[in-house]
């Protein structure tokens, strides 16, 4: 009988000299640093999006309470469907439409407020993408030229410049959601060109295609994703005939699919997903005639409906989201 080594096994590396867990496929640094030393707790960046007028607003949370978001500063430009995602110190919004597709990727300084600053720009303007990291690179996936597309782009994030071809998923998608453990990156659900249920991954340290991991419990796009390091949610979206309330799970280190969570509070579809190691948060969206203000969270580790957390600033829906505690940063 062969032995598995469990998710969360522990080892002291003699080469590096750093303590190593298994998060189910290798053996990943322990991180010396967190958002408690920075932020207070995990921060929660929400950036642009429809008011129903085009903004560059942006906003955050500390995950770990519940209560309304406070201002954080602008991006460089108005822009609906941006695609975010974070190391512990450094948001990065990247995309979106201000009516027309952008390749601009802005970033700015987690632990501070202000505005952002111009990174670089994507390999081709795009929006409706995906986007995940881990504590080094950061990938824009798929999303709409207006034509749909299936490569992905990749930053390093705590440089400046533009994006790098990291390969092709293996379906043109776009309005699909997305999120990451330290190692892998997944992208579920999207338009391609009906609403799908497909959960596809990339390695994120390595460049390459997509592969198949699984299905969700239903087609939908227009969704998002957040994680811890084991467990990835998709939450809300629109199956065809209307938006979702619906929330999946899937444990990010084992391929198949998804398995019903629980409920958000209302049907919502192009919301911002954000996560520390033990919320799931969905701000803002549509559901199911309007614009929302409203924040729902869960506990990723437990299964059950969501909970209301607060209120965004104003209505809006079609934002980015990202945070410094999210499953990709271990």
């Amino acid at each position: 009988m062969s032995y598995k080594l469990p998710v969360g096994a522990l080892r002291f590396n003699t080469d590096s000299a750093k303590l190593e867990y298994f998060d189910g496929n290798q053996y990943v640094n322990i991180t010396t640093d967190s958002p408690e030393q920075n932020t207070g707790g995990t921060r929660g960046i929400i950036a642009g999006g429809m008011t129903p007028s085009i903004d560059n607003v942006i906003q955050f949370v500390t995950i770990s309470t519940t209560g309304n978001s406070a201002n954080f500063g602008d991006l460089t430009q108005s822009r609906f469907y941006p695609a975010g995602f974070a190391s512990r110190t450094r948001a990065v919004c990247g995309g979106g439409a201000s009516p027309t597709i952008r390749d601009t990727i802005d970033f700015g300084t987690i632990s501070s407020t202000g505005n952002f600053a111009d990174f670089g720009n994507l390999t081709a303007a795009k929006r409706d993408m995906g986007a995940a990291s881990n504590s080094t690179r950061g990938l824009f996936m798929c999303g709409g030229t207006p034509s749909f597309v299936n490569n992905i782009d990749y930053i390093t994030i705590a440089s400046t410049g533009d994006a790098v071809d990291f390969g092709d998923n293996n379906d043109v998608i776009s309005a699909l959601g997305a999120s990451s453990s330290p190692t892998r990156a997944l992208m579920f659900g999207g338009t391609s060109p009906a609403a799908i249920n497909q959960i596809s991954y990339v390695e994120i340290s390595t460049q390459g295609n997509g592969a198949d991991f699984g299905d969700l419990t239903e087609t939908v796009n227009n969704t998002d994703g957040c994680s811890n390091a084991v467990r990835s949610l998709r939450m809300g979206g629109n199956n065809g005939s209307g938006q979702v309330a619906t929330i999946d799970f899937v444990t990010i280190a084992q391929l198949g699919n998804a398995t019903d969570f629980g409920d958000l509070i209302s049907a919502t579809q192009q919301g911002a997903a954000i996560s520390s190691p033990t919320r799931g948060v969905l701000a803002g969206g549509y559901s199911p005639s309007s614009n929302q203000d409203k924040i729902d969270y869960v506990q990723i580790m437990t299964e059950g409906n969501a909970v209301d957390f607060g209120d965004l600033l104003g209505i809006r829906r079609e934002m980015s989201g990202c945070s410094n505690g999210h499953g990709g940063l271990g």
